[in-house]
């Protein structure tokens, strides 16, 4: 099925189950990758970690080759925001801040999830925002739950939660122009999920609908520029950036963290939905 003017993909609890297992390979690329980042580990050690990963679950990365990018990861570190190509000559250092950003497809499904992870001894307050990040994304997360339960949720009430928490937890940049999405059968598909903005509106928030959740934050201004690779997105005042990012599905009873190991059991405890498998960890 599909929700009209924005073709939105609705799925069924069975797709949702597809979902969940690309989901998972994402989840164990980026505990690899996240295990290997250490100063002298060049971004291209990273992708082949994520690589081999994806193809060891009998998946396919699903960045490589999208619209011709060349690799299974964007690693973006300090000042990039999004969409960093991995080489080997960026050898990450002592105090740098990378994002990790992951896909893969299983059986037809896609998964897509990012982290940042912190090289060495970091500047706690780089620490910070990338935990406010985190922060606001599960807002984000919980607020559709919540929206779905109570029949009343719309599309932009994920994008006033991110925004709220962010703006409670500092005076960060959010990124504007780029945000979450629809995943499912493609990577990216209806709706775009913004990061800011006012509650209340866009498409209900329903049962079968399956959406990325990603802020990207600053420590300066949110302004952007891509670079001349036509891929690279960096803070136009260089200032440090942060993306994290879940998949999630909204089902009957609840929502279902699909690139989190629990579920999201452990940040939502009574949103997560039953259908959670139980071989997941609890927490």
């Amino acid at each position: 099925m599909r929700r009209t003017q924005l073709d939105i993909q609705l799925k069924t609890p069975e797709q949702i189950e597809k979902m969940r297992a690309a989901g998972l390979v994402v989840a164990e690329a980026l505990r690899r990758m996240s295990a290997a980042v250490a100063p002298g580990v060049s971004t291209a050690d990273l992708d082949a970690i994520a690589e081999a990963t994806i193809r060891e679950a009998g998946a396919i990365p699903s960045f490589k080759g999208y619209h011709g990018f060349p690799a299974s990861i964007c690693s973006s570190v300090n000042e990039q925001v999004v969409h960093a190509i991995p080489a080997a000559d960026q050898v990450l250092r002592e105090g740098d801040l990378i994002s990790i950003d992951c896909g893969a497809v299983l059986d037809g499904w896609h998964g897509d999830a990012a982290v940042t992870v912190g090289v060495g001894e970091v500047d706690p307050a780089l620490l910070k925002m990338a935990a406010v990040a985190e922060d606001a994304m599960w807002a984000g997360i919980a607020a559709a739950a919540r929206g779905a339960a109570n029949g009343r949720g719309r599309l932009t009430d994920i994008s006033h939660a991110v925004e709220t928490a962010v703006r409670r937890g500092g005076r960060y940049g959010i990124v504007d122009g780029y945000g979450g999405h629809g995943i499912g059968t493609e990577m990216h598909q209806d709706p775009h999920v913004l990061n800011h903005g006012r509650p209340g509106k866009g498409p209900r928030l329903v049962p079968g609908m399956a959406l990325a959740i990603e802020p990207m934050i600053t420590m300066g201004s949110p302004r952007t520029v891509e670079l001349s690779d036509g891929w690279t997105v960096v803070t136009r005042d260089r200032s440090m950036a942060v993306h994290v990012e879940h998949s999630m599905a909204l089902l009957e009873d609840g929502v279902w963290v699909l690139t989190a190991f629990d579920g999201g059991r452990g940040r939502l405890g009574d949103l997560v939905t039953a259908r959670q498998r139980a071989d997941s960890p609890a927490g």
